[in-house]
């Protein structure tokens, strides 16, 4: 029987088709379920088992029966809730610890028995996996990608949406635990050296995939109380990597726990995972690093995609699927957009960008008790599932969707110390404009459609058709005038 979404009966015939992908790793197994835009699809369901497949490999070239046994239940379940949830396409792959473990043909034949096609990636495949998983979430990457799992490390290079030379190493987590030190210095400087990466990340980011580093993350967001828990683009400079790791042998459990997002699974790796890092900036010469939440799931997926398709900006999309999915006129946000933008001219293309993704989502908060409508509009713009965006751009969506969602001008917490006043004061204005439009128009598209926006030295002026005149009553005129003050002009009205 499926999984119902309605109180009676099966999923709709018209509901967009569900895929998942189950991921058998060296330290973890996770299935994640996607329904939504082929681009980037919101994640439906996303559950992960610790198994540490990985752990004791290196010294006995065989996956641990107790991890086999946890890994085989989880594969059961997975594959049952697959079923439940009516997944059309689901892809089963596995990494390092299967590929290189002497029974690895073993618990691939297990998985077979529950009706799972296993692809074992090589290494190669491991580190494209990535490469595509940072571009697709980061489509202007540009720098070195590393892929750091229970088993292996991956390495490749990424530049104008294309990826260059990449490598896979046998430095996961798993494997390197407890050789902090001058042994993992060594070990990895070796095999960095050996394969000419060395040096290779000079002036150039490094992006981090892999849960231990995402942990790593959250970890330095908790010590230093960092107003948003986003791990996605978050940065760390090589001072930052060399603070946590004299840091994190030191910290007791109580401290661990209390950190938001920190599983107690990735605690245990991130000693090992900080030294690892630390010497992997080193040697490569990197300048700072960006985590990537997309990795090589998210790859994989992208990478059979076609040119048109990858070429979506993920952001507009998923705000465009947010606005469609929670406001009540499709559409209205992209005309909204275009209303609006006249006034806005001298803004930079990622400025207007992030207007744009303002736009679609100005009517999320409808449903919301008015009173908290603009709380609801920060909410979204903050603790979204938006990928391609930084943190202070997130405080820029969120500032306008609580001006336009009847918040006023004022600066709510934390987003002064996300974004500076500048960039704020903009984003108020964006609000302002997306208020007008949508009082005037009620959300409809024929008054936005047939009255326009200019703006000069001393005017902020509404041309209206004599027919639409109606529709400048005193909520209307009231909301001119605040657009108008904000750009430091008076509001005008013209034919």
């Amino acid at each position: 029987m499926s999984l119902p979404v309605g109180l009676f009966g099966r999923r709709p015939a018209d509901t967009p088709p569900r895929t998942a992908i189950i991921d058998i790793g060296s330290n973890s197994v996770r299935l994640v379920v996607y329904q939504g835009p082929s681009r980037i699809p919101a994640v439906l369901f996303n559950e992960k088992v610790m198994a540490g497949l990985g752990r004791g490999l290196a010294a006995t070239g065989r996956m641990e029966e107790g991890s086999l046994a946890i890994a085989r239940t989880a594969l059961a379940r997975f594959a049952a809730v697959a079923r439940e949830m009516d997944v059309v396409s689901l892809r089963t792959v596995a990494t390092a610890a299967v590929r290189d473990a002497a029974n690895g043909p073993e618990f691939i034949a297990a998985a077979a028995a529950l009706g799972l096609k296993v692809e074992l990636l090589s290494g190669e495949q491991e580190a494209t996996g990535a490469g595509e998983g940072v571009l697709s979430g980061i489509p202007d990457a540009d720098g070195i990608v590393g892929d750091l799992g229970g088993g292996s490390l991956e390495l490749v290079r990424v530049r104008q949406g294309r990826l260059g030379d990449r490598v896979s190493f046998p430095l996961g987590v798993l494997r390197i635990a407890g050789t902090r030190g001058q042994p993992l210095d060594r070990l990895a400087t070796r095999l960095i050296d050996q394969a000419g990466w060395t040096g290779r990340g000079a002036g150039l980011p490094l992006y981090l995939v892999g849960g231990s580093w995402r942990a790593l993350a959250r970890l330095d967001m908790g010590l230093t109380d960092f107003p948003l828990p986003i791990a996605h683009q978050y940065r760390m400079t090589p001072d930052t990597i060399a603070r946590l790791s004299r840091t994190v042998p030191h910290l007791g459990k109580p401290k661990l726990r209390s950190i938001p997002g920190l599983s107690a699974g990735r605690a245990g790796t991130l000693a090992d995972a900080s030294a690892l890092l630390g010497v992997l900036l080193r040697r490569l010469g990197s300048e700072t690093t960006i985590v990537s939440a997309f990795g090589l799931r998210e790859g994989l997926a992208f990478g059979m995609l076609d040119a048109e398709t990858r070429a979506l900006d993920p952001l507009i999309v998923a705000t465009r699927e947010e606005g469609r999915l929670l406001g009540r006129f499709p559409e209205h946000g992209d005309l909204l957009d275009r209303w609006i933008a006249p006034l806005f001219a001298h803004e930079t293309p990622a400025q207007a960008r992030i207007r744009h993704a303002a736009c679609l989502l100005a009517d999320v908060g409808w449903r919301a008790n008015p009173e908290f409508r603009a709380e609801r509009g920060v909410e979204v713009a903050l603790h979204g599932q938006w990928v391609a965006i930084e943190p202070g751009e997130r405080a820029q969506m969120a500032q306008a969707l609580f001006t336009c969602l009847g918040g006023g001008t004022g600066f709510p917490d934390p987003l002064p110390r996300l974004a500076d006043e500048e960039a704020l004061r903009r984003a108020t204005a964006w609000g302002l404009a997306i208020r007008l439009g949508q009082r005037l128009s009620g959300g409809l598209a024929g008054p936005l459609s047939r009255t326009r926006l200019t703006i000069d030295d001393a005017r902020v002026t509404l041309h209206l058709r004599p027919d639409d005149r109606p529709l400048y009553a005193e909520t209307t005129e009231k909301r001119h005038a605040a657009l108008a003050v904000m750009l430091g002009r008076r509001a005008a009205t013209a034919d």
